[in-house]
């Protein structure tokens, strides 16, 4: 039975692109996130990753015999204009969905595609909830901000011990959810934070907050948020001469963030999974982005193409384009070869083993924004 939750009207709808070009694509694919907006860059990045991915995957022949139909849903990193997008997917005839980016519009999303009998995989919510509930359709190829969190609070407590350290963060589940865990992993590793702030995500003015910050003499800012309020708060800490760096997680991975924060960025602490760029395998593919695309394939990219190498694989598998039969290859064990390297999810639908090169990589690792040898401040694994 079709569920539909009117909680609200997308402006930008779901939009149906046929790829392979002819009327007979069989397998309904969707993309869904922030197309439009101040995260926007995110949402290219889930749109880049999955298109290029739909279009190599057509050009080999297809899914079982069959092309796939793509279909783009803009959801505005608002819950409301997610689940209006899920239901227009709904509408559609999709089976399966490659998002969404905010851990607060998968949610709700995915309860829509649960009650369609629709699978999801999200390259990019990290809030432990997403695959928490219980359902059986959402996995993720991202980790997961328990791990994030406990990655960031470790390293801040040891190399800020003794220093004082705000934690800001912009109310959503994914900014709120990645401050709470940091806070926690911090206080474990004997450092407590010195002000624990909250921010409306579209804010542009934080002048009160910075003279908070500077009141609190703070030597260190964590940010639980996305890239366009980080790099706000950063220019303008700066401009108020407030020089402590700031530590953000993957919600600023995109270089938007260093155009908008200006030369403060440099010196920004990040975590992040493994840059996928650096495995010397994927030369070829992020060749074929930066070429024929004109598209920098950092962050989610990547993500969100290997999501559509999942899907491929264990449909399969499965000999079958039910999800629930798809589902059921996805929770099985077997090990997905991508372009993010081997991997394979446990019963949450989270990733339970990531290997590249025959070596287990850690969820999560610490980056640095700084120059690079182009002159741009970008960010790059390690201090």
């Amino acid at each position: 039975m079709r569920k539909i939750l009117a909680l609200g009207l997308a402006l930008s709808s779901a939009l149906g692109l046929g790829l392979s070009g002819t009327a007979s694509a069989q397998v309904k694919l969707a993309v869904g996130g922030p197309m439009t907006g101040g995260v926007a860059a995110f949402g290219a990045q889930l749109r880049q990753g999955v298109e290029q991915a739909v279009a190599d995957i057509n050009a080999q022949g297809g899914i079982l015999g069959q092309k796939i139909e793509l279909f783009i849903g803009d959801d505005r990193a608002d819950p409301r204009e997610g689940v209006s997008v899920a239901n227009k997917f709904v509408a559609d005839g999709v089976k399966f969905v490659v998002g969404h980016f905010n851990s607060g519009v998968t949610i709700p999303a995915s309860d829509v595609y649960q009650e369609n009998g629709m699978l999801v995989i999200t390259p990019a919510a990290t809030n432990p909830n997403v695959t928490e509930r219980g359902h059986w359709n959402i996995f993720r190829v991202c980790g997961r901000d328990d791990q994030q969190g406990n990655l960031a609070g470790a390293i801040i407590a040891q190399r800020f011990k003794g220093k004082r350290v705000a934690i800001v963060h912009d109310k959503t589940t994914y900014g709120q959810g990645l401050a709470d865990e940091t806070r926690r992993a911090m206080a474990k590793g004997g450092l407590k934070d010195v002000l624990y702030e909250g921010v409306n995500k579209d804010d542009r003015d934080f002048t009160a907050l910075i003279s908070k910050m500077r009141q609190a003499r703070v030597d260190l800012v964590f940010w639980g948020g996305l890239h366009d309020a980080g790099g706000l708060i950063v220019r303008q800490m700066r401009a108020q001469g407030l020089k402590a760096p700031l530590m953000g997680g993957d919600g600023i991975t995109d270089d938007e963030f260093a155009a908008i924060a200006g030369p403060g960025a440099e010196g920004t602490l990040m975590t992040f999974s493994p840059d996928p760029r650096t495995n010397p395998a994927n030369k070829a593919i992020i060749e074929l982005f930066r070429t024929k695309r004109m598209f920098e394939p950092q962050a989610y990219t990547l993500y969100s193409y290997a999501s559509v190498q999942i899907f491929k694989l264990a449909i399969e598998r499965a000999n079958s384009l039910d999800p629930k039969k798809v589902a059921e290859v996805l929770r099985s064990g077997m090990v997905f070869d991508t372009v993010l390297g081997s991997l394979s999810f446990d019963k949450k639908g989270d990733v339970s083993e990531y290997v590249v090169g025959g070596v287990k990589k850690d969820r999560y690792v610490l980056y640095t924004w700084r120059k690079g040898p182009d002159g741009r401040i970008s960010y790059f694994e390690g201090d």
